[in-house]
């Protein structure tokens, strides 16, 4: 079983100390340098349209791809689970994780990048801002879904032979959902949907709902989940699972 995460626009990069002496590479980091290439052509005013952000943030952006390295080490890199900082990664709350959970992170957690394409919770990472619905030209195409969606879905079909599962549970926003075909996968498919009880009627809450997928992620790994109905019982900050508005793809949990 492995679970996907979206990653969050705002990385820590303050410092590089690790949170975790353990650290592995990114699979897909030479596929990364070709994006990188392509963004250092653009001047600050370019990327500010590119990436839709403020000025400073596109100047911030532009020096971050002009340092940006293919070697990746604890001296200029954070490991993902630790970089990333939003609503899925506080309800995940990484920091409290033992090693034996991490090593279970590692090896049932994958997040989507927009220029790392998949990484492991404990691979290197440099700061970096560029959202995967960033309509942006490359080789591949204009956008880059175009460049990552076969890249990304034959590493998760790997994955799954080389442990023997063949569930896939998406705990990403649809922005990066979007960057696997899973028609091409030998796996079912899990959709959990997180609603609240607001206006008279059930509704899915972004900002809530960002954080229920961290909290469902930190709950699999906190318990090692090996078998998805065990997701059924996931009842974190008021939580439960409501059978009666799921169906075999999409798993609705609700709390008022």
């Amino acid at each position: 079983m492995l679970f996907i995460l979206s990653p969050a626009k705002r990385i820590i990069s303050s410092e590089y100390g690790n949170a975790s002496r353990s650290h592995s590479q990114p699979d897909l980091v030479l596929h990364a340098a070709k994006l990188v290439s392509l963004l250092k052509s653009y001047s600050p005013n370019q990327l500010s349209d590119l990436l839709k952000v403020s000025d400073q943030l596109a100047v911030l952006n532009a020096g971050r791809y002009a340092e940006w390295s293919v070697d990746h080490s604890p001296e200029n890199s954070r490991q993902a689970i630790f970089s990333y900082d939003g609503d899925v990664y506080r309800g995940l709350n990484p920091q409290t994780f033992d090693d034996l959970q991490l090593d279970y992170a590692q090896r049932h957690v994958r997040v989507l990048s927009g220029l790392y394409g998949i990484l492991r919770p404990l691979d290197l990472i440099q700061p970096y801002r560029l959202e995967m619905g960033t309509r942006m030209p490359n080789p591949c195409g204009n956008s880059l879904y175009a460049f990552w969606r076969s890249l990304i879905t034959n590493g998760i079909q790997k994955e799954f032979e080389r442990q023997g599962t063949s569930v896939l549970v998406n705990l990403a926003s649809d922005e990066y959902a979007r960057a696997i075909d899973p028609k091409r996968l030998d796996a079912s498919l899990v959709t959990p949907l997180f609603q609240e009880w607001h206006g008279g009627k059930w509704k899915i809450i972004p900002i809530h709902a960002k954080r229920a997928r961290g909290l469902m992620a930190r709950y699999a790994i906190i318990n090692r989940i090996d078998n998805v109905e065990m997701l059924k019982a996931f009842d974190s900050e008021g939580y439960a699972y409501d059978q009666a508005s799921s169906d075999a793809g999409n798993w609705v949990f609700r709390r008022r």
